[in-house]
């Protein structure tokens, strides 16, 4: 009997590969080392693969369908219900087999190498910031510890990096040892984080789609690059708001009993680091908005002016999201609403 569908635990080393023929009996169920993994499905006839959205598994659904195998990810998290108790690598692989059949089940799309590697960059980027936000608050604990402090932001650190690197008399020498190597790598980060912003702009400005994102309010080339690197064209959404549900940029809804309930905070579901750039992004142009009204939307206005600014951010990001997945779709220029 021929597997007509195969459902895979992927590992690092061995994998799980659970087969069902037309009939729904299970025709395959044994163990691959990664070496076997490709040669096992080149001699098997087209197929059903079914996988979870996890580490590798773009790699390996790329490899699979260039063999002549449908391949689909699916979110772990909807996976997980067709897992019988008890949990092993081989109920794992049959639960893929079953959730892939469902005409209900939720796919992921699979990336291309390229999308790959430019969030490779964003990932990168955001943990050097973290390491560069870490040492500027380590250099601002110890310095604040001997009566010394700074501005904030950008001009505040690099004061305190001047006082380090010139030995301010201030500071005293025994302290100055540990100062110094962290003002080094902090210097260090930052050179290479500005690398990085340089790469990201210049495969910007040869995206004709990331340049036409760069003219909506709130969206800068680290926004418009990451966007398309995690969603492409955007045609996997049915509709702006599913996007905007999928960046967890929607209220949750609790529906019983015939009564429609939507609570009052966002899922924060899906990609969390799109939803935080998206997030900070509408909170640095809502700044400008509130210094100067007449540059935003009388919607804005209206609402900056009935409810809590967090809110007012969080409602244009999503707003900004629904523009962003329009204007991908459509191919259309950003047009800037009429003011009242």
């Amino acid at each position: 009997m021929q597997a007509i569908r195969f459902g895979i635990d992927l590992a690092k080393n061995v994998f799980q590969v659970h087969g069902v023929d037309a009939s729904g009996q299970v025709v395959v169920q044994r163990q691959l080392r990664r070496a076997q993994v490709e040669k096992f499905f080149a001699a098997q006839p087209p197929a059903l693969i079914g996988m979870e959205a996890c580490g590798s598994a773009h790699h390996w659904a790329r490899t699979l369908s260039a063999l002549g195998h449908e391949v689909k990810l699916m979110p772990p998290a909807y996976v997980k219900p067709y897992v019988a108790r008890n949990k092993n690598d081989a109920r794992d692989a049959q639960g893929c087999c079953e959730a892939v059949s469902r005409p209900d089940m939720r796919f992921v799309p699979i990336k291309t190498v390229e999308q790959q590697w430019a969030r490779a960059l964003h990932r990168t980027r955001d943990l050097l910031v973290r390491q560069r936000t870490q040492l500027a608050n380590a250099m601002r604990g110890l310095l604040y510890e001997m009566g010394l402090t700074s501005a904030k932001g950008a001009a505040g650190i690099e004061t305190l990096l001047r006082r380090i690197e010139t030995a301010d008399e201030a500071i005293p020498a025994a302290l100055l040892i540990c100062l110094v190597p962290l003002a080094g790598q902090w210097r260090a980060l930052d050179g290479e984080i500005g690398k990085l912003d340089k790469q990201i702009l210049a495969q910007v400005r040869q995206q004709r789609a990331a340049l036409r994102l760069t003219t909506i309010p709130s969206v800068g080339p680290i926004i418009a690059h990451a966007t398309i690197a995690a969603i492409g064209d955007g045609r996997q959404f049915a509709s702006a708001r599913d996007f905007a549900a999928w960046l967890g940029l929607t209220r949750k809804s609790h529906d019983t009993g015939g009564k429609h309930r939507l609570t009052g905070h966002i899922s924060r579901a899906g990609d969390r680091d799109l939803r935080r750039l998206l997030i900070l992004g509408a909170s640095s142009w809502l700044r400008q908005v509130r210094a100067k009204p007449d540059r935003g939307s009388p919607w804005i206005r209206g609402l900056l002016a009935r409810r809590p600014v967090k809110v007012a951010v969080v409602a244009q990001a999503a707003k900004t999201a629904r523009i962003i997945w329009a204007m991908l779709t459509t191919g259309q220029e950003y047009r800037a609403p009429v003011a009242a």
